[in-house]
């Protein structure tokens, strides 16, 4: 009989605020922050986690994110090259688009949020139509990672314009490029090369007058919008050359030489803040027109000074000092109106930042949110400026979000006896977790932790360090109680007896100590008493090297050393005689356990092999090649020959330690496993990683068999195999040299196993249909053929079973099947579908036409098949006959819904005639107005006021 073991699934993440994968996003009072494959929502205040976006069994690193200007819609791209849309209030997806070969980096709304734009790492920016959820088009242009993307709306068209707004994209690219696309003629029609290395940010100013991009080498330049040559397009001048839409004015002096990281100006009050170093976010005020001519008059008046005071030595006249500062009135720098206003110093390395777009009413000033590396959050408030010029204005920290995790790698993790509480520690810090809520529920300081237990009685835990200290903490009260110099070098591992009575340590510096507990009992001055713990070393074991780890058997009887020869040495615990060394692996052993029948000892090492042994002779039973990295920990599961390990491989395994079989390969973190616990009663396991999350995966009850482990295992690498292989096309054309410049724009086709599996379900739907109408054509045929006498006793031939159940006609079936494909992947479904069943498919668009049914579905469906099988079609007299009749019923009901919508738009053009009238009567009923000074304010109330600004 096959034997069936229990499967492991993937529960909760936690132990994360932010990764620094992507970008993130702040309006004031919530923060949404990537944390690897999901988006948490902080409440900055609270500091509380209000919601994760998680799709299940999406694996994929979160590497952009983008606010829509429509109320709770955020676009969030991914590592994989996908873009979804998420409903913040529903905490759901809205649309997937799957486009991209490469991850994500750029993402950027139109000004209406029915567009959006993402550039990728695989050099193309791709056009979506967010309301049909559909590929518009692909531009390519590129030559290395999109790293920004704007759309340019016109600041002068008025709302109610007729004219195509936000036809203008602008993106930068680390090939130095910053291009300029028309999105109606889907062409490039400017290309700058910005800076001398690639180009890291960009951002526009909200008049849409100016435009700063950052370099990787510290430079900021400002770039100005000519709106006027935008609005007519590509003209030639008198001299045949065509004005350019963007020129450069000069470059912002700023305080660091590093990579200019981020760029962003503020949604409403005068500030932009850069990005170029590590730690710190410089903030520029931008002052007014007004206060500049200020200054300058200041400036004139100091010139005036000096020009006098020189004159009384010198005989020099001062109207040409006078004449060269009225020349400095004349104009005004794009430079002058921008000041360093102060510098905002983070806690840690900032990953990005964002300006609070809904103000804090409680103190006066504009919030700054910064995303640091470290795994935390902070809001800083930037005062308004002042008057005096004694006082420098500095940014205050207003709230932080550090405590719901590390800030660095989790490198050790152990459960208490009950499985209740899980304890993690990393360098700096030891945190303890509730395993039910997930929740931190105590921090408390310490040194560099490499290795764990809970002692005796799960009220203290101990800790080793790098610095060869045993740190003894008491978890009521959250104290150091004990801080024991145990070595001169890196403990790296400790291990309690199973009688409870000594503990084990073992060191870098060569020696293995045991450790005695002493359990004192004080009273204190409230009468009350208080259980204390103490370590009395016993006995010290030299080793011939270091030692990297210690275990002893469950049963009692034998101590096993591994040391840093790449050999195990194991030795009876009570007289410290050598019994057994095992020899065999390449590089050292890094962890090691023994099982609970205290019969095999299961060794993993950094030569990315496991070895079982047994324990009675020292046998190697077998070596197993288990990881593509180093074999960081190993642990057996309680009362089994099972085992789990965890690697630099990223992944977590599951073991059969007498078949010596893979049961199960789990992997979900996105960076090196540093270490792991097992449950006690064999329920989960914990994993902990250089990512700083800490993982659970728990045992469920769905049985899993290891031949269809694998059976599914090579499906998935054979579907994922397919559809790369139907995709690889794609990219040789892109990057053939003939075909280059026809090639600036493309479609928008990915195939994935989800586009491949939706034309397969529409090939059956096809063939079940028209078996169905072929048997109800040849029945009707011998009806018609002989007698109504006889025709009553031929019997119809019986219906397919799935039309049965569900009571429909076979092409109702169809459109059910065709109608189930979401919107975005209909397109690259249709491009597996043969041309023989795409035949097939037009006779079902006639008959939708002819009765009426989701006719915006057929003509898209329609007009993409023309189009892709255009040369087929042409030479194929077949399809004449079908397309004929469809033309006159597509017509038919196209023009019915033309005059529908008709209908509707004189109806809403009305609606709003009727208001502006309402509103022109509601101003002569409130002031003594006439109707041109009404007409006139209105029009005012459009109007923006633009400030001019010359190079």
């Amino acid at each position: 009989m096959v034997q069936s073991y229990l499967r492991h699934g993937p529960t909760q993440a936690f132990g994360l605020i932010c990764s620094s994968s992507s970008n993130s996003l702040y309006d004031g009072k919530l923060a949404y922050v990537p944390a690897l494959e999901d988006v948490l929502v902080w409440d900055m205040k609270k500091g509380q986690m209000l919601a994760m976006w998680h799709e299940t069994g999406h694996r994929a690193e979160v590497t952009c994110i983008c606010r829509s200007p429509q109320e709770n819609i955020f676009a969030v791209g991914y590592a994989d090259g996908s873009v979804r849309l998420w409903n913040s209030a529903s905490v759901s997806v809205i649309a997937t688009f799957n486009g991209h070969q490469k991850a994500v980096t750029a993402l950027a709304f139109d000004a209406q949020g029915a567009r959006l734009a993402s550039g990728s790492q695989d050099t193309n920016i791709i056009v979506w139509d967010v309301v049909a959820e559909a590929g518009l088009y692909r531009l390519r242009g590129h030559r290395n990672q999109i790293t920004a993307i704007r759309f340019l709306s016109e600041p002068e068209l008025p709302s109610t314009s007729t004219g195509s707004q936000s036809s203008i994209l602008l993106t930068t690219s680390k090939d130095t490029l910053m291009k300029l696309w028309d999105t109606s003629t889907q062409h490039c029609i400017q290309t700058i090369v910005a800076h001398r290395s690639e180009i890291s940010s960009l951002d526009i100013d909200p008049e849409k007058n100016l435009i700063f991009t950052g370099s990787s080498e510290g430079e900021v330049k400002a770039w100005k919008i000519d709106h006027e040559v935008l609005s007519q397009g590509l003209v030639e001048n008198e001299a045949g050359e065509v004005a350019k839409m963007v020129n450069f004015v000069t470059s912002l002096p700023l305080s660091s030489r590093h990579r200019v990281s981020q760029i962003l100006f503020h949604p409403s009050q005068p500030y932009l803040a850069v990005q170029s170093h590590d730690r710190s976010i410089e903030v520029f005020r931008i002052r007014t027109e007004e206060e500049v001519r200020k200054k300058q008059a200041r400036r004139k008046k100091r010139a005036k000074e000096k020009g006098k005071s020189k004159s009384k030595g010198k005989a020099v006249d001062d109207d040409n000092v006078v004449d060269d500062a009225m020349d400095v009135d004349q104009e005004i720098n794009v430079i002058d109106l921008f000041t360093p206003y102060l510098v905002v110093r983070a806690s840690a390395k900032v990953r990005s930042f964002d300006f609070g777009s809904m103000e804090a009413v409680s103190k006066p000033g504009v919030q700054l949110f910064v995303a640091l590396s470290s795994n935390a959050l902070e809001v800083y408030n930037v005062p308004p400026p002042t008057k005096s010029k004694e006082e420098i204005p500095e940014a205050t920290r207003v709230f932080s979000v550090d405590l719901p995790g590390h800030r660095t790698d989790v490198r050790t993790l152990c459960l208490s006896a009950g499985d209740q509480i899980l304890a993690s520690a990393s360098n700096g810090s030891l945190k303890l977790w509730n395993l039910k809520t997930t929740a931190c529920i105590r921090t408390i300081d310490c040194g560099y932790a490499i290795c764990s237990t809970f002692l005796p009685g799960d009220r203290h835990i101990a800790i080793g360090t790098k610095s060869g200290e045993i740190l003894i903490y008491d978890l009521a009260s959250s104290t150091l109680i004990e801080t024991v110099k145990a070595h001169s070098s890196t403990v790296w591992s400790l291990h309690v007896r199973p009688d409870e009575q000594v503990l084990v340590t073992g060191s870098a510096d060569k020696e293995v100590k045991f450790w005695e507990f002493e359990r004192t009992v004080t009273s204190s001055e409230e009468t009350r008493l208080t259980k204390s713990l103490t370590l009395n070393h016993t006995k010290t074991l030299k080793m011939s090297d270091e030692v990297l780890s210690v275990r002893y058997s469950p049963n009692g009887k034998l101590l096993a050393v591994a040391l840093l020869d790449s050999t195990v040495k194991i030795f009876y615990q009570d007289t410290l005689k050598f019994f057994l060394s095992l020899y065999g692996h390449k590089l050292p052993v890094l962890s090691m356990d023994i099982s609970d029948d205290s019969k095999l000892i299961v060794t993993c090492s950094a030569d990315k092999n496991v070895k079982i042994w047994g324990l009675d002779f020292g046998d190697c039973h077998k070596s197993i090649f288990a990881h593509e990295e180093s074999v960081m920990q190993v642990f057996f599961e309680k009362k089994s020959h099972y085992f789990w390990t965890v690697g630099k491989d990223k992944m977590l395994k599951y073991w059969d330690g007498d078949k010596f079989e893979n049961i199960q390969k789990l992997d979900g973190h996105h960076s090196e496993i540093w270490s792991l616990a097992v449950s006690n009663h064999a329920k989960f396991v914990v994993t902990g990683s250089h990512d700083k999350s800490i993982r659970v995966w728990e045992k469920l009850d769905d049985p899993l068999f290891i031949e269809e482990e694998r059976e599914r295992e090579l499906e998935q690498i054979y579907e994922n195999g397919i559809a790369d292989a139907l995709n690889q096309p794609d990219a040789i054309i892109g990057n053939n040299e003939a075909d280059g410049p026809s090639s600036e724009a493309a479609a928008v086709t990915k195939q994935t196993s989800e586009t491949l599996m939706a034309g397969e379900r529409i090939m059956e739907a096809l063939d079940l249909a028209d078996a169905e109408r072929a048997a109800f054509q040849e029945y009707e045929g011998k009806v018609t053929q002989v007698g109504s006498l006889e025709a009553a006793g031929i019997q119809p031939p019986p219906r397919n079973p799935i039309l049965a159940a569900y009571d429909l006609e076979p092409e109702a079936y169809v459109l059910r099947v065709v109608e189930k494909i979401s919107s975005a992947a209909l397109h690259d479904a249709l491009l597996v579908l043969p041309f023989g069943k795409v035949i097939s498919l037009m006779c079902y668009l006639d008959l939708w036409a002819q009765k009426d049914w989701n006719i915006s579905l057929v003509s898209r469906m329609l007009f993409f098949l023309l189009k892709t099988h255009h040369h087929q079609i042409v030479a194929n007299r077949v399809m004449r006959t079908a397309l004929i009749p469809l033309r006159v019923h597509l017509r038919r009901s196209l023009r019915r819904e033309k005059d529908a919508i008709g209908y509707n738009l004189v109806a809403l053009q009305h609606l709003r005639r009727r208001t502006d009238a309402d509103r022109t009567a509601q101003f002569y009923e409130e002031e003594d107005f006439d109707e041109e000074k009404v007409r006139a304010r209105i029009a005012e109330g459009k109007k923006r006021k633009r400030v001019s600004i010359k190079a």
